[in-house]
């Protein structure tokens, strides 16, 4: 008896050539719609599947193979004496091999302009039904849902090697791909119903590549990506040039890419360890970019800079002489690339810096469990400050104060910045009492306190850091405001002329 191969894709890529090859190799093969049509036309000998199953194809291609012909073929046990009678008597001949991938799901939902009915037929229902059930009873049939694995299947068909575990890791990788299918389309309708913390959290990543290691070199690690990528993001920028990505030099871009987002003028952003060591706006991306560098010039070196304006060759030259891992960018300047090239190890990399606003999560692992939370997109304005000392700021530290505060938002808690003329002049990051982060800052600083603005990412439970402030020469501060003894900070700034004021809002990072 002929071995039977049921074929049913939406990616046609290579199908032809393998369903010549599987009938080359004694094969007979079943279709249906687009992929019977598509092998006929190719010449490849096809049966259509409702001359399987005598019945038609209904409901627009929505039924077709969903029948126990199908089913009954794909599900018997062929060790089974019982399964393989009762196939016998409702005239159901086994099905040797699937080769099935589903309906574009992703894609249709990426497309611009496509309608909600659009989106809704391109759920597969008989594609990953074929797939279950083939995966199921993988001992005895051949399940086929990648494109790439065609030709060593073809292979190991021709040599008869086809064996149990090869089978089985098959069948591994269709429940891997129905799962990440099922996992986009619960996610849609999670989004389209609003719902925020469901009673199961589904999520589901693409493999981006395999990084040489994790944190440190005994750990093992990979980067894998959002499936449905939307606006500024690291998973879908474009590496010009230099060594493959680290594990920790993924987690210092994602870093540096957010908090430029929160700057709109032409600003350079400095990080090292996930921290920002410097923060510039300027009229121009070179000048922004003199200013994070000068804002710590050691720290700089062996880290990451992005900048949100295209990098001339002004900006080359001086990103060129220091020693960075990275420079990401919404572009590069033909003259820029010829600079920075001439660099054999620094990664370039190029990304839309077009910052959408959709809701989204950030999840971190703890042992047995993953804490889900809405990612921290609080914002302020002039309007919704509260100015709580007897002097308001000028305006210019008021444009400092809020320069500050978005820089404040990004750095590890306890964390105090001081900035002055669009510049970081001193950042305290991660530290175990806030007094600690702010002598940290001011000592950074140096002169450059004098006349700057501190930004702290949580209250003053006492006035030990305004205290520290006044005597660096601190002018002006933001706070979040809401400790029991706001007023003992408060009466110190009136008592030596400092303006406060307090955004009804924490940035705590951990």
């Amino acid at each position: 008896m002929k071995k039977r191969v049921l074929i049913s894709v939406s990616n046609k890529h290579g199908i032809v050539e393998f369903a010549k090859g599987l009938v080359n190799l004694g094969y007979e093969i079943v279709s249906t719609g687009g992929t019977l049509k598509t092998l006929q036309n190719e010449g490849v000998p096809v049966i259509a599947i409702d001359q399987l199953t005598g019945f038609p194809e209904i409901l627009d291609g929505r039924v077709k193979t969903l029948h126990p012909k199908v089913h009954g073929g794909l599900l018997a046990k062929r060790s089974n004496a019982d399964h393989m009678k009762q196939m016998e008597e409702n005239n159901i001949e086994p099905i040797d091999m699937v080769v099935v991938n589903l309906y574009p799901f992703k894609q249709t939902l990426e497309t611009e302009g496509v309608t909600k009915e659009e989106i809704i037929e391109n759920i597969d229902i008989g594609g990953p039904t074929m797939l279950r059930s083939a995966a199921k009873n993988f001992a005895d049939v051949l399940v086929v849902v990648d494109p790439n694995d065609y030709s060593s299947i073809l292979d190991r068909l021709e040599t008869e090697a086809i064996n149990l575990e090869y089978r089985q890791q098959l069948a591994a990788k269709v429940f891997r791909h129905t799962a990440h299918y099922d996992a986009i389309i619960a996610n849609y309708f999670l989004n389209q119903t609003g719902e925020t913390f469901p009673e199961t959290y589904t999520v589901t990543y693409e493999k981006v590549q395999s990084l040489r290691y994790g944190e440190n070199p005994h750990q093992d690690a990979a980067f894998y990506a959002n499936p449905i990528q939307q606006g500024m993001s690291l998973a879908t920028a474009k590496q010009l040039h230099g060594k493959e990505l680290s594990y920790n030099n993924i987690q210092d871009a994602n870093a540096a890419v957010e908090i430029l987002a929160e700057y709109s003028g032409p600003t350079a952003v400095a990080v090292k360890h996930m921290n920002p060591c410097g923060i510039g706006m300027g009229d121009s991306i070179v000048d922004a970019f003199q200013l994070a560098y000068d804002a710590d010039s050691i720290s700089i070196f062996g880290g990451i800079v992005a900048l949100n304006r295209e990098v001339d060759s002004q900006t080359a030259e001086k990103l060129s002489k220091i020693f960075l891992e990275i420079v990401i960018a919404p572009s590069f300047s033909e003259k820029a690339l010829e600079i920075l090239t001439r660099k054999k190890n620094i990664r370039l990399l190029t990304m839309d810096m077009d910052r959408k606003d959709e809701a989204s999560y950030k999840l971190t692992t703890v042992d047995g469990g993953v804490l889900i939370q809405s990612k921290d997109t609080g914002s302020i304005t002039e309007e919704s400050l509260e100015i709580v000392t007897e002097r308001a700021p000028s305006e210019e530290e008021l444009q400092n104060l809020l320069f500050a505060w978005k820089a404040v938002k990004h750095v590890k808690s306890n964390a105090i910045v001081l900035a002055k003329d669009y510049q970081t002049v001193g950042v305290g990051a991660g530290q175990m009492n806030r007094v600690g982060a702010a002598k940290i800052a001011i000592e950074q600083a140096g002169e450059k306190a004098i006349g700057a603005v501190m930004a702290s990412d949580a209250f003053f439970p006492m006035p030990d850091t305004v205290e520290e402030a006044i005597k660096a020469g601190i002018k002006a501060i933001i706070q979040p405001g809401g400790s029991k003894r706001d007023q003992d900070s408060i009466d110190v700034c009136n008592q030596h002329g400092i303006a406060m004021v307090c955004t009804g809002m924490r940035h705590f990072k951990h």
